[in-house]
């Protein structure tokens, strides 16, 4: 594993909004996968609802930290968690947050969780539910590490151990993936299909196995993604819509980017 380096973000809106982040300048081992650590500098901690984005979040809580999952589920109390690419209507809150948080393309998810996307189930849950007591001694581990340097390493190596000894994705629906992401959502299913040699009806049951979306809604997902984008770097809604594709109007996007404005959330997009 490469050495690592830490830069420590001191201002702009991270700071503005009360939150210490740090990232790994180096980057990841994984192709597919970005981290960061993140600490509450304010007494407002951590008030957000999930929402769907081309990607799966994990979230280590450190030392003291407690987070609290409202979803139709229920209520529950968790120190880590797992958001599926379409976790549903959920509420993440907390005071005193103190965490890493790693962000998995669906293939890398696919390699280190131990699960394939679709059996997350559209949800956000305990991290536990997937590593059993392997996550409750990564965030101890984590907790008793002096510097974020030294956590973003470990957790970096910890999640290429596991990469090493895990199966791989089908190299076809790997590749139909990064044609959605490249083309930013705007394909044709037609010709996802054609670009493996399979048919629509083969494409859709191995997409959905793996990846635990259809192909179709994972291009619509990864199309609001760039819209969302966009928006934050200035963009007119218009100028976006057009951009994005006819499926994408500009009352759709303007409900979606309205309904990010209202994500107050430590990890960054």
């Amino acid at each position: 594993m490469r050495t690592q380096q830490v830069g420590l973000t001191r201002g702009g809106r991270d700071a503005d909004d009360g939150w210490e982040v740090a990232h790994p300048l180096g980057g990841s081992s994984l192709e597919g996968v970005a981290m960061a650590g993140f600490r509450a500098r304010a007494a407002a901690g951590l008030d957000m609802r999930v929402l769907p984005q081309p990607a799966v979040i994990v979230v280590i809580g450190l030392g003291e930290t407690r987070l609290a999952v409202d979803s139709p589920c229920g209520h529950r109390p968790v120190t880590n968690l797992v958001a599926s690419m379409t976790p549903g209507p959920a509420r993440i809150r907390g005071e005193r947050v103190e965490c890493v948080e790693v962000r998995l393309t669906p293939r890398a998810a696919y390699t280190v969780l131990g699960v394939a996307p679709h059996e997350l189930h559209g949800s956000v849950t305990s991290l536990e539910d997937l590593w059993g007591p392997r996550a409750r001694r990564l965030g101890a581990r984590l907790a008793d590490t002096g510097s974020w340097a030294e956590r973003l390493a470990l957790t970096d190596a910890f999640l290429t151990e596991r990469a090493a000894a895990a199966p791989a994705m089908s190299p076809e629906v790997a590749g139909v993936w990064d044609t959605i992401v490249a083309r930013r959502g705007r394909v044709r299913i037609t010709d996802l299909a054609a670009s493996c040699g399979w048919s629509r009806k083969r494409l859709w049951s191995r997409f959905g196995a793996q990846i635990g979306l259809t192909p179709k809604r994972a291009a619509m997902l990864v199309r609001f993604d760039h819209a969302a984008r966009a928006l934050s770097s200035g963009a007119s809604i218009g100028d976006v819509a057009l951009a994005c594709g006819t499926p994408t109007s500009p009352i759709s996007i303007a409900t979606y980017w309205h309904s990010r404005g209202s994500r107050r959330a430590p990890w960054p997009r």
